[in-house]
């Protein structure tokens, strides 16, 4: 094969880059088309033990596909839809490349529109029964929706429906991955089990990996948090997560579920945090599994959104709240017929009244064009933050976006809430809190105006993970770890912990030349 590297130039400065505003460096571009094309670019950088970084759409927010050096192996390209089968249980999967846009693959989904050309003739039967059949979706819900599958897979990514749905982990039901050297191996769930915490896998070529799992016990939250491991688990679930350290993800086989008959939204507004909290606590007690997310934003987002709604038209849509507003909370209600949905909205009404609000400032969706309105009112505000955070690094080049990604178990939320703002409070910084609180996950945006204020947030951050290990939490719950959380994730697991994952990612990766910077400071367990 031809060497399909490039140098770096001004051409690709972009690369270096993802949506943490964090700048890498790199030697060498490559953009592989195919597993074949990406397995040899390996096998050649492995010869020359030269660093790769994998990156899909840089969509990221923990800088994990920030170049620390070497080549960057961008995956945009291999983006097609591969074949389709359909399953036991009357549903599909669908086989794509890891470059496959997520919102493009959604809209495939729901207009039943493929490109089928190449697909072998079992895929295409499969794709005429799923035209001709119901509706059918892919539930991870991730707020980037520019995202790729296989990133998405990297970095084990959920969102705002993960209350209901989970993360992107159980939907993914094989992958094939190329190894540092170029190696590749096939994975499917159910297929490779560890032995306790032994592992063996099987490559393509007839080689095989042996490898000890972590001997930590994961928190009993949602988390993403270095390697998912635990003893007799499934193979696959290792490369899920693993940050791009373990092999480059090239293909996946996802799965779809039936679209639910009946998709209303609500968006509360309440007085502040504590009667949100109260709704929010309401609203997990009366669900029977119809509730697909449960979203918070407090009084700092709200205000951001209000700027936004005034002085920047591209929010101009966004819907009218009162002033006195201090919090709101989003719910999706997923149901098979309206009967069933107005029952529930009638019941969460009701919660809402008990916990300090009032119907009358609440607004809810029952078409598709209302439902994308409340959210897009979900979505502005991370977009807000981002334009907000832009501006002020133009004035103060070490301002990043101090976000966290933190999870802890349902007894300790309202703790959490309280640590978080007695904080905030105290050192007087900007914030905007948001995020996933039906699964205790909070993202908690500072917005520091200067440097001081910066080094302030950070040493926040630090505090607040150690609180949340104390609390038995996670330090990551949807992002991974990056290269901007490698101190906390030390926090949560400890040194002898870190260690056992160095000892795990050299068994796939001796030379440790992929993802350097990636849950391991440096060059991983070099």
């Amino acid at each position: 094969m031809n060497d399909i590297r490039k140098p770096m130039s001004e051409e690709y400065a972009q690369y270096l880059r993802d949506e943490s505003q964090k700048t890498g460096t790199a030697s060498l571009i490559a953009f592989p088309k195919t597993t074949e094309e990406t397995a040899a670019l390996l096998a050649l950088c492995n010869q020359e033990r030269l660093p790769v970084t994998v990156q899909g759409a840089r969509t990221g927010i923990a800088a994990g596909c920030v170049p620390a050096g070497g080549l960057i192996l961008n995956l945009s390209r291999m983006n097609r839809v591969l074949g389709c089968r359909r399953l036991e249980s009357g549903s599909f999967a669908f086989r794509v490349q890891a470059g496959v846009i997520l919102s493009e693959f959604a809209g495939a989904v729901e207009s039943k529109r493929f490109s089928i050309s190449g697909w072998d003739e079992d895929s295409v039967d499969a794709c005429r029964m799923l035209m001709k059949g119901g509706d059918f979706f892919f539930s991870p819900d991730p707020t980037e929706r520019s995202a790729t599958l296989g990133g998405m897979a990297a970095c084990n990514a959920s969102g705002a429906r993960s209350y209901k749905y989970g993360s992107v982990r159980p939907y993914i039901v094989a992958l094939r991955a190329v190894l540092a050297d170029g190696r590749p191996l096939s994975l499917r769930r159910g297929a490779c089990f560890a032995q306790g915490r032994r592992l063996n896998v099987s490559l393509d070529d007839g080689g095989c990996i042996e490898a000890t799992l972590p001997s930590y016990r994961m928190p009993d939250t949602k988390n993403t948090s270095g390697y998912y491991a635990s003893p007799d688990m499934d193979a696959i679930d290792l490369l899920i997560g693993s940050d791009g350290t373990l092999a480059v993800i090239t293909e996946l086989e996802v799965t779809l579920l039936p679209q639910p008959g009946c998709i209303w939204g609500m968006l509360a507004f309440l007085p502040g945090r504590e009667e949100a909290l109260d709704y929010v606590l309401r609203l997990r007690a009366m669900d029977e599994g119809a509730l697909a997310s449960i979203e918070y934003f407090d009084a700092g987002a709200l205000e951001i959104l209000r700027r936004q709604r005034t002085g920047n038209a591209v929010f101009a849509s966004l819907p009218e709240f009162s002033e006195s507003a201090g919090a709101a909370v989003y719910t999706e209600l997923h149901c098979e017929e309206a009967k069933e949905a107005l029952a529930l909205l009638g019941r969460a009404g009701e919660a809402l009244e008990a916990a300090g609000g009032r119907e009358e400032e609440t607004l809810v969706a029952r078409t598709r064009s209302d439902l994308l309105a409340l959210q897009f009112f979900r979505h502005a505000i991370p977009e807000s933050v981002n334009l907000l955070i832009a501006q002020r690094k133009k004035e103060c080049a070490v301002i990043t976006k101090l976000s966290t990604d933190m999870a802890v178990p349902d007894r300790h939320l309202a703790h959490m809430m309280e640590y978080y703002h007695d904080a905030l409070d105290r050192e007087g910084l900007q914030s905007a809190v948001w995020g996933h609180i039906g699964d205790n996950h909070l993202h908690i945006n500072i917005l520091p105006r200067n440097a001081a204020e910066y080094d302030k947030g950070r040493a926040l951050y630090t505090l607040w993970a150690k609180e949340v290990c104390r609390l038995s939490g996670a330090v990551s719950a949807e992002h991974a770890v990056g290269k901007l959380k490698v101190d906390y994730l030390e926090i949560m697991y400890g040194k002898a912990h870190i260690d056992e994952m160095r000892a795990l990612k050299k068994a796939f990766d001796p030379l440790c030349l992929l993802g350097r910077g990636n849950i391991f400071a440096g060059r991983g367990a070099m």
